[in-house]
């Protein structure tokens, strides 16, 4: 048995209680045998791979990823796209994603649901479904999405969206333009429904949560806010113990005062970091085309000519790093963000987001300014950036 055996040795391995050392991560295959002892037997007979002091993490799981590469899902919903996505945000430790396609039309819609399918049938790395933001959003509060796409959800989207798949199936709505009767169908058939880009007060909110939302995308963008005496999206999704709420930590779309509020309000192992990411995360190129408008980089900011924020230039290293420095977050609990509490999201828990026997070996080893050195997916070893 040990003969397939990698052990990853001499690393800081982050646990369920925080760092530890003296522990080797027994690899078989595409999957953790053992958390154990150096002095374990099996150590001794396996294929070493020291990680010279490193940390090492769970692998990040990113559940809002637009592109990167220099790649955006919309512009080319392929198996060869979401292949050069999911390379780019490996080198910065994300081992599963689910690709996000912005608000488009039901056939780009469709491409994009069977290139997923046929990513993940092709063991493309790291995908693990799709994310679905749009077009059943609110004009008021459309950000960079394309309004004249918007449009009420139909029995043949219904059709589309929850036909069986592959992998996971995210669908961002605003709970002022589906009903809660449609909202349970969706969740009833293992859809993901989350509420995002709305104009909502919150009794539709609470309406929306009770038929089966079960999160809220980009937490404070492109909402309502919470004010003194309507609670809006934000007070929905602060106060509901159950939900999920995504967070880009980028220290442009969100305050960190605002990010703590919210880690402090919401029940432990509800806030996800996500990233929102664009085509210039891992490609040199700061510039793309979203709906005909050229956007560009700078300073760490994408918008568009007058001022739209369109997604983010942040990978999950990066923000990590953010949640710890910019926002207070202990490392340990950062990490979970990062990995194990988008894995309970999208229901995951039982092969992704820990390190530990019987899960998938996706792990990150990172330096200690948290820059990635390798990510592994399935057992199999990647380079980081250094």
């Amino acid at each position: 048995m040990t003969a397939s055996l990698t052990a990853l040795v001499n690393g800081r391995v982050m646990g369920e209680h925080g760092l530890r050392e003296g522990l080797a991560v027994l690899i078989d295959g595409a999957r953790i045998a053992a958390v154990c002892p150096m002095e374990d037997p099996r150590v001794a007979q396996a294929t070493a791979h020291d990680l010279g002091g490193k940390l090492l993490l769970p692998g990040f799981i990113d559940v809002q990823v637009n592109g990167g590469g220099g790649l955006l899902f919309n512009d080319d919903p392929t198996v060869e796209t979401l292949r050069g996505i999911a390379a780019a945000h490996r080198t910065f430790g994300t081992t599963g994603l689910l690709p996000t396609l912005i608000t488009d039309t039901r056939e780009t819609m469709r491409r994009a649901l069977e290139a997923v399918d046929a990513a993940i049938d092709a063991g493309v790395p790291g995908i693990l479904g799709i994310h679905l933001e749009g077009p059943f959003l609110a004009g008021a509060r459309k950000g960079i999405h394309d309004s004249t796409l918007f449009r009420p959800l139909d029995e043949e989207d219904l059709a589309l969206i929850t036909a069986p798949r592959r992998g996971k199936v995210m669908l961002t709505l605003a709970p002022e333009c589906v009903p809660p009767s449609t909202i349970r169908r969706l969740a009833d058939a293992g859809v993901l429904v989350v509420a995002g880009h709305t104009g909502a007060d919150y009794a539709t909110t609470r309406a929306a949560l009770d038929a089966g939302v079960c999160g809220f995308t980009h937490l404070y963008n492109a909402m309502t806010p919470l004010t003194s005496r309507e609670p809006g999206v934000v007070g929905a999704a602060l106060d509901d113990a159950a939900s999920w709420c995504g967070l880009i930590v980028d220290g442009h779309h969100v305050h960190p005062v605002s990010l703590r509020v919210a880690i402090a309000a919401k029940a432990r192992g509800k806030c996800v970091l996500v990233t929102d990411a664009m085509p210039p995360v891992g490609s040199d190129r700061p510039d793309y085309t979203l709906n005909g408008q050229t956007i560009v980089m700078k300073g760490g900011i994408c918008q568009s000519d007058d001022g739209v924020l369109a997604g983010s230039a942040l990978d999950m290293a990066t923000g990590l790093r953010n949640l710890v420095e910019m926002v207070g977050v202990p490392l340990d609990e950062a990490s979970r963000m990062a990995s194990d509490y988008p894995a309970a999201w999208l229901g995951l828990t039982a092969t992704h987001g820990r390190i530990a026997a019987g899960q998938q070996a996706d792990l990150v080893a990172l330096n200690d300014d948290l820059s990635v050195r390798a990510t592994w997916i399935g057992g199999q070893i990647h380079s980081g950036h250094g």
